[in-house]
């Protein structure tokens, strides 16, 4: 006889991103209409956690909500248990909260947490799994990069509304014959450039993993100018940096445990194709459009694969691991593994192969 489940718990931690909600429905959908289980909304991510705010989950507050964007549950990218921002009277200080933390997650009896979110939220995870806390992670950034699977749900739609962008940059940079610079995010990694500019057809894509050069860039414009392409699109990712350069940084939040925002190099880059080139160079920042709105269809269904699947591994007890996606299938990955670190573009990835193969310039 298959184990029922009796209580599980979900938390939605750092930035938002399209799908979260549909990882949300399916985790609690398939827990209740399974297994009668009942089912806990952790709000605000590990500050809930350390504050012990939560609500529970009934199966119409997860109804509708497959199309929208954010969390209900809400988020934050700053309270991690382990090093917690106090406001006290000497200002901002950090605290070990991981104690509260993990005494409010034995006074909720549950059979496990579900957490879902990026490498940050998935380390926080890690520690808590190796101090007795039964978790399993769900893989959630639209960056792209984490550690122990192919693909993070978020990462399709950003790209999509990204290379939306892009589309409709190339109407008016080819009627006023500019560079239009496209800043995306990405943080280190150069997933979101890569693949929207491939799908968007820019003529120079600028990743974190390919240092540019922008004499080799400006050089790229000037040579499509000699050959009658009196415009280009240069699609940079918000961590590219220039050979022997460091990247831009946008603002310093003291309170995160990371607390570099990246951001601004479209417009550095822009000034400076404007000024070796003098053809008229605009930037624009797609920034947090990114993270918003309703998730593509392939989102949709990965949420849905990702949450239904949690709940098997709750009630198989595979716990202290995430759901992964390798190949067509999903497996379970140790946070162990999750957590070691970044998971960038490889420089000689066969989509870069690709776009170089039909002209696409990386700046080196």
């Amino acid at each position: 006889m298959a184990r029922k489940l009796k209580r599980i718990a979900i938390l939605t931690g750092g930035g938002d991103c399209p799908g979260i909600n549909a990882v949300i429905r399916a985790v609690a959908k398939k827990a209740i209409v399974e297994h009668d289980a009942t089912v806990i909304g952790i709000e605000d991510g590990y500050e809930g956690l350390v504050k012990g705010r939560h609500r529970r989950l009934h199966y119409d507050d997860v109804s509708g909500i497959l199309t929208l964007g954010g969390t209900i549950l809400g988020t934050s990218n700053t309270a991690n248990p382990y090093r917690y921002p106090v406001r006290t009277r000497r200002g901002l200080q950090f605290r070990d909260m991981s104690a509260v933390a993990l005494d409010n997650a034995r006074q909720l009896d549950m059979d496990c947490l579900v957490c879902i979110g990026g490498d940050g939220t998935l380390d926080t995870a890690s520690r808590l799994s190796r101090e007795g806390v039964a978790i399993v992670g769900i893989p959630k950034t639209i960056d792209n990069d984490l550690r122990g699977t192919d693909v993070t749900f978020g990462f399709d739609s950003a790209v999509h509304i990204a290379t939306e962008g892009i589309d409709r940059l190339h109407s008016t940079a080819q009627s006023h014959h500019r560079v239009m610079v496209v800043e995306v995010m990405g943080r280190n990694a150069g997933w979101i450039a890569l693949h929207s500019g491939v799908a968007g057809g820019g003529d120079i894509i600028l990743i974190p993993e390919i240092p540019y050069d922008a004499d080799v860039v400006a050089d790229k414009v000037k040579e499509r100018n000699r050959r009658g392409k009196r415009f280009s699109i240069v699609v940079v990712a918000e961590g590219a940096k220039p050979r022997g350069g460091d990247v831009v940084i946008q603002r310093i939040v003291k309170k995160s445990t990371d607390p570099v925002r990246l951001g601004g190099i479209g417009f550095v880059l822009a000034a400076q194709i404007e000024k070796i080139t003098s053809i008229e160079t605009r930037a624009v920042v797609m920034g947090h459009l990114q993270r918003g709105g309703s998730p593509t269809p392939y989102d949709r269904i990965l949420a849905t694969r990702l949450g239904t699947t949690a709940v098997d591994m709750v009630r198989d007890r595979q716990l202290g691991q995430m759901v992964g996606v390798k190949g067509d299938s999903l497996v379970g990955v140790p946070l162990e593994e999750v957590a070691r670190g970044p998971r960038t573009v490889p420089p000689d990835h066969p989509l870069i192969r690709a776009a170089r193969a039909i002209g696409t310039c990386f700046g080196d």
